[in-house]
């Protein structure tokens, strides 16, 4: 499948793609799932400069899980948004373990449409398991929250770019991950469902949650073939957690490159990218169970 056909600025062509990983699909969940990986928070303070950050989604509270606000990438005033995981129990338990609840995607829809208001484009990290499925969380409307975000990205009048940079799990992911440009870390993973999930539901045994990886295709490899991903981003040998600094450097090239490709393009042309885009997703999927 052909890749986003968005304009590749002057500097030339992408980065090649890295080479096929030598580990597992269970082995790449596992780099993904590191307790010392770089979270989401941590590509945002060292990217952003300035960063303000916004609470509070106006309805109910302000959700821990995610953060959201303004700032400065490079010389370029943009919106961020991205769960926030923590790196031990004690941060964890502070921030819901990086699963949103229903006011944690409405304050970054609230932030979204502040940066469609005054044309900022809007950085994406996602790094989560999933949402969070607790029963007051379906209470307050968690399918709906998810559902609003996905179909305002769709069609936000300002470009956005999206970075997977640990887990990409389920509608957790996809509420924060309909971008102009979508962007994969290279042991990042992304997926409908865990594969300890889809274990339980395909063979009701958890043990092979291994297997479950092998078939999901979750790696950003399967994932680029997919044409759901636009490009991978090399990490250092080892996995980002080895090298936290090169690896934010990494990301920091890839999104610059992406926001010069897409600052200059009309927005009713970028619109009509983004919606086909996506069609070839499905288009894709289709042929796919056809075959």
């Amino acid at each position: 499948m052909a890749a986003n056909p968005l304009p590749t600025p002057d500097s030339g062509v992408p980065p090649p793609r890295p080479a096929a990983p030598r580990l597992s699909p269970w082995e790449i969940v596992q780099l993904a799932r590191h307790p010392q990986r770089p979270k989401a928070p941590d590509f945002i303070f060292h990217l952003v400069r300035d960063f303000t950050e916004l609470h509070g989604d106006r309805l109910f509270r302000d959700d821990p899980a995610l953060l959201a606000g303004i700032g400065w990438f490079e010389d370029q005033p943009v919106a961020v948004i991205g769960p926030y995981k923590g790196r031990d129990t004690k941060e964890n338990l502070a921030h819901n373990f990086g699963m949103p609840n229903p006011e944690g995607y409405r304050k970054a829809l609230r932030v979204m449409k502040l940066a469609e208001k005054y044309g900022y484009p809007v950085l994406s990290f996602i790094d989560t398991p999933a949402a969070f499925p607790g029963d007051e969380a379906e209470e307050r409307g968690q399918a709906q929250a998810i559902a609003q975000n996905i179909m305002e990205m769709s069609t936000l009048h300002t470009p956005i770019l999206v970075v997977i940079t640990g887990e990409g799990g389920s509608g957790g992911a996809l509420a924060m991950g309909v971008g102009d440009a979508v962007l994969m870390l290279q042991y990042a993973i992304y997926t409908v469902i865990p594969p300890e999930g889809c274990a339980a539901i395909l063979w009701r045994d958890v043990s092979r949650a291994k297997e479950a990886a092998e078939a999901l295709r979750l790696t950003a490899w399967d994932l680029t073939g997919l044409g759901i991903i636009d490009e991978i981003i090399p990490e250092p040998e080892g996995g980002a957690h080895q090298d936290p600094d090169a690896a934010t450097a990494a990301v920091r090239e890839a999104l610059g490159r992406h926001l010069q490709a897409v600052k200059d393009v009309p927005i009713d042309r970028l619109l009509d990218l983004r919606y086909e885009k996506y069609r070839r997703m499905g288009r894709q999927m289709e042929s796919l169970a056809r075959g």
